[in-house]
């Protein structure tokens, strides 16, 4: 049945597109519907304003929302509306952290795909789905949902803004690279996809160009909800680079633009707690956890009473926690990341270890998954097995201090000393108040550690430094081996043997300047051994049946999430 909308409109979808906690919502419009416009008023406004690729606000969700649900009372087999209904849904629980909109989402989209198939053309509630498995971090099934939209629609750029997170969930990196450029290309000088482009600039650690592309995001922003998210945007990257004065100004420009913008109010405490306003960054972080109970925020809230002594106050903010993260649970929201961040810090560390373990095994491996992996192993007496996923986190570019510290501590565990030294300064010399709790470590081990010994060490880099465990620093897109495997010594030793195959013979460069291939390799250590003459056993060079070696492939599929099944 078709829907209501305007003549012009027939796909109507409301993507949630989840990014550490950013929140984007956008309905994709097309031609070829039929039937009355929508009411005049908020929700035809919602939809508008949505339509262009901006936040939608929680009002203008709430008014969409019953809306359509009036509607579908009456007409219940509109399958536009239902993949409408369905993706406000996504959107107002994961604004909210109201989970119980999850299952409600599930349900309708469910139904809008029963009445039209995705083959027959309802992308709208594919989109949808992705959305929802995205902010559920099932990202193995936002994958599926995701990749059949474009593989149907290739200029599909919801497709595009879905994708990039769910690469990114899974550790792959590269294809989350090719679909930022595809939606670059799509939607070009559009504030969602120069916001979208400035966190891919900082996950490659180009923090300059991440910064002038969020600037320009705001300077485009048009609904108020939109300039609010792009301050707030701006005032996160503020404060990963160190700077948080900064980030408390775009906090606060956000909050005079939406009042009711708490993912700002508990950015703001954050930022009040790095410039030592301690009991303001309490307020507002009592205010933010009360207003969005995301356990992320809880714990941040707990952390910085334990670190004033106020312990009675931080195990009620870690109550607060784990009671949301069982509610996120319940609601087929996965929350480990954060349980994990806890258990390995303030609990059981091999109970962080399990959470991250099966993590890692239904596909979530981002840096952030790699990085709370590194560590529980660490803190559970595993360093040596914690170290490559804390080299994987830190590997991509992005400069974030929390994982620079955690290599750091790990590194030092394995009596990397000059490592170890590098790394806890470069965590303070990013943010030198990542956290109030592990900063004032680093600056206390870093004074212990003292200067490097006159003269200079004799081994600079360190036991396994630098990347040599493993032969090459291990690409996220290329997932790494599962977490409770052993280490095979002949295995590592067998991936640099293969390694140095593929390079060239004394580092030798074509003219162009790049590395010879194997066969080019090994075609001139043929001419170089044939002009020497004949070797010691009779030989005149490689055999005419000699064949370089094939490169070392590493492969380990994320298995499937229980949504695949």
């Amino acid at each position: 049945m078709k829907t209501r909308y305007a003549p012009n409109i027939r796909n109507a979808v409301i993507g949630t597109v989840v990014a550490g906690g950013l929140v984007a919502g956008f309905l994709l419009f097309g031609p070829g519907a039929e039937g009355p416009p929508p009411d005049s008023g908020p929700a035809a406004q919602a939809m508008l304003t949505a339509g262009t690729g901006a936040p939608v606000s929680v009002g203008e969700l709430s008014v969409l929302i019953e809306d359509r649900e009036r509607w579908l009372r009456s007409h219940p087999d509109d399958d536009e509306s239902w993949a409408v209904l369905g993706s406000a849904y996504v959107e107002r629980g994961t604004a909210r952290a109201e989970w119980a909109y999850f299952p409600k989402a599930d349900s309708a989209l469910k139904r809008s795909l029963a009445a039209r198939p995705g083959g027959k053309g309802n992308t709208a509630a594919e989109l949808g789905m992705a959305a929802l498995a995205n902010a559920r971090h099932d990202y193995t099934a936002a994958k599926r949902w995701g990749e059949r939209v474009r593989a149907r629609s290739p200029r599909e750029w919801a497709a595009y803004a879905l994708l990039i997170d769910t690469y990114n969930g899974l550790g792959d990196l590269k294809s989350a690279h090719k679909a930022l450029a595809r939606l670059e290309q799509l939607r070009p000088g559009v504030a969602s996809a120069l916001g979208r482009a400035a966190l891919g600039d900082r996950d490659r650690g180009r923090r300059e160009d991440a910064a002038s592309k969020a600037y320009e995001a705001m300077t485009r922003a048009g609904s108020p909800a939109e300039k609010a998210f792009t301050q707030y945007r701006l005032g996160e990257l503020a404060w990963e680079r160190g700077e948080p004065a900064e980030a408390l100004g775009h906090y606060d420009a956000a909050l005079r633009i939406d009042a009711g913008h708490h993912r700002s109010r508990a950015g703001r405490a954050r930022a009040l707690a790095g410039l030592g306003r301690t009991d303001e960054a309490l307020r507002d972080y009592d205010a933010a956890v009360k207003a969005l109970p995301l356990p992320q925020y809880a714990l941040e809230a707990g952390e910085l009473y334990e670190s004033v002594g106020l312990d009675g106050d931080a195990r009620t903010h870690y109550d607060v926690m784990r009671r949301e993260a069982a509610k996120a649970r319940r609601n087929g929201v996965s929350e480990e990341l954060v349980l994990a961040r806890y258990e390995a810090d303030h609990g059981e560390a091999r109970s962080a270890v399990r959470r991250m373990e099966q993590e890692w095994r239904r596909g979530h491996r981002s840096v952030y998954a790699a990085d709370a992996l590194g560590w529980a192993l660490h803190r559970a007496g595993r360093s040596a097995e914690g170290l490559k996923y804390a080299k994987a986190a830190t590997h991509p570019g992005m400069r974030n201090a929390l994982f620079v510290y955690h290599l750091g501590e790990i590194e030092r565990a394995r009596d990397m000393t000059g490592a170890a030294r590098r790394h806890l300064a470069e965590a303070l010399r990013i943010n030198p108040k990542f956290s109030p709790v592990h900063a004032p470590k680093a600056a206390k081990i870093l004074a212990e550690l003292g200067e490097p010994p006159a003269g200079g060490p004799e081994d600079i880099w360190g036991e396994a430094e630098p990347w040599d465990l493993d032969g090459t620093p291990p690409p996220l897109e290329t997932p790494l081996p599962s977490p409770s495997d052993e280490d095979d010594d002949d295995d590592d030793e067998g991936e640099d043997a293969d390694a140095d195959a593929g390079e060239g013979a004394d580092g030798e460069r074509d003219e162009e300047g790049r590395a010879p291939t194997p066969d080019a390799s090994e075609a001139r250590a043929s001419e170089r051994r044939a002009s020497d003459g004949p070797g010691p056993s009779g030989a005149s060079g490689a055999s005419e049946t000699s064949e370089p070696r094939e490169p070392r492939e590493i492969s380990d599929a994320p298995e499937a999430g229980p949504s695949q099944r």
